[in-house]
């Protein structure tokens, strides 16, 4: 089994130390195992599960939200369900926020092309 270090982890997925130690506080990230000096140590599925984070964490998803899909992972497969309509939800308010984005920049490159006509 792989193990790798904070610093390893930091490097591998952007996250800085003390969001790592807040996530795991905060029941986001389960308890990090250590080594005999007491030094974390993260495993692969952690690593896995921060690259998760991270997606849900980019695309704007609420702590709270973030920790009730955590919840239903660890609680099993009878929560599949609700982990799909948490996702999907999220989905839909990304989608919005794309949306949103997407009529900005045409607002964008019009004023852009209004620049370049009365510049050129």
């Amino acid at each position: 089994m792989s193990v790798y270090t904070p610093g390893q982890v930091v490097e591998e997925t952007g996250f800085s130390l003390d969001t790592l130690r807040y996530y795991e506080r905060i029941g986001l990230l389960e308890p990090i195992g250590r080594n005999a000096a007491g030094q974390r140590r993260f495993t692969q599925e952690d690593v896995g599960w921060l690259g998760m984070v991270r997606c849900l964490r980019d695309t704007g998803m609420p702590i709270a939200e973030m920790l009730r899909f955590a919840e239903m992972t660890r609680a099993g497969d009878h929560t599949v369900r609700d982990r799909i309509a948490l996702l999907e939800a999220h989905d839909r308010r990304v989608e919005e926020q794309v949306e949103n984005l997407r009529e900005k920049q045409v607002a964008i490159r019009n004023k852009i092309s209004y620049y370049h006509s009365v510049t050129g």
